[in-house]
């Protein structure tokens, strides 16, 4: 079974559309949906929660319509982080626990216990006096402890120092070891994704423009640098995207089969590969 499915969903606000999305993320796997500000990444999170309907296509998760009333008990099997926490500012992280206990029907106190540990979260503390990196962790460890089958997570790294990325990247692995355990993870920190993602999802004004194995989307494109007139003379569709490099030169994301034997390229990374594409949509 498949985590999620989407599946041609449209969604319309003045302004902005969410267009034919299909998307699919297999049991067992990391997605990283990455685009720019306004691309839609939250739209679509809100449509798997239920929180939003869509205008037409249909949510797909854990094997349930996220429309469906059958939803609302599947949510018990869903850990969400979304880019702010929200709990009552006058709880600490204890008393947090206590109200989860009564929310979840898997609460696990001893998982949320650890989780507040191995964070260094302070237990008697306001929840009005954490930092924003706490605040964050917090809600990770809330998410991993009812016993959820899929993390689903806004910019769930952000705010946090780069010791404690690495520390909730192992975390989120650990998460997906067991083979029904699935992630899908919004994040403008594209190096984090690459470490964790097997799959990456790129949305660009609404539209899915591309959904790869991260292994595979690394081998199909390479980064050339050198001259202007040397990227020309390359044939149709083998320069994905350009920038200027200085002094008349380039540096192009290129697609690895179509470029000639013998060229000196580079291995790109999801970084190179996703503000391409983005340099590449806007120039479209």
């Amino acid at each position: 079974m498949n985590a999620i499915e989407l599946s041609h969903v449209t969604k319309r606000f003045p302004g902005f559309a969410l267009q034919d999305l299909s998307l699919t993320v297999p049991s067992g796997t990391i997605c990283g949906l990455v685009g720019e500000n306004g691309a839609g990444k939250s739209t679509t999170i809100r449509l798997l929660m239920g929180a939003l309907r869509p205008d037409s296509g249909s949510c797909t998760v854990l094997g349930t319509d996220a429309a469906s009333p059958e939803f609302l008990s599947v949510k018990e099997d869903i850990g969400v982080v979304l880019d702010e926490a929200y709990f009552p500012e006058s709880l600490n992280a204890l008393q947090v626990g206590s109200v989860m206990a009564r929310t979840y029907r898997r609460w696990d106190s001893s998982q949320y216990q650890s989780c507040l540990t191995r964070f260094a979260l302070p237990e008697k503390k306001q929840f009005k006096d954490f930092s924003r990196g706490m605040k964050m962790k917090l809600a990770i460890a809330v998410a991993l402890s009812h016993s959820p089958r899929l993390l689903v997570l806004d910019e769930a790294t952000a705010g946090l120092d780069p010791f404690v990325r690495d520390e909730v990247l192992e975390i989120f692995n650990e998460f997906t070891r067991e083979e029904d355990h699935s992630i899908l993870i919004s994040s403008h920190i594209l190096s984090d994704l690459e470490k964790l993602c097997d799959y990456i999802a790129f949305l660009h004004k609404g539209r899915l423009l591309l959904c790869e194995e991260k292994d595979r989307l690394l081998e199909e494109y390479a980064v050339f640098t050198g001259t202007a007139d040397q990227a020309d003379s390359l044939q149709d569709g083998a320069v994905a995207a350009r920038e200027p490099n200085g002094y008349g030169g380039v540096r192009c994301l290129v697609r690895r089969e179509l470029m000639p034997a013998g060229w000196d390229l580079e291995k790109p990374t999801v970084e190179d590969v996703v503000l391409f594409l983005v340099k590449g949509a806007k120039e479209q």
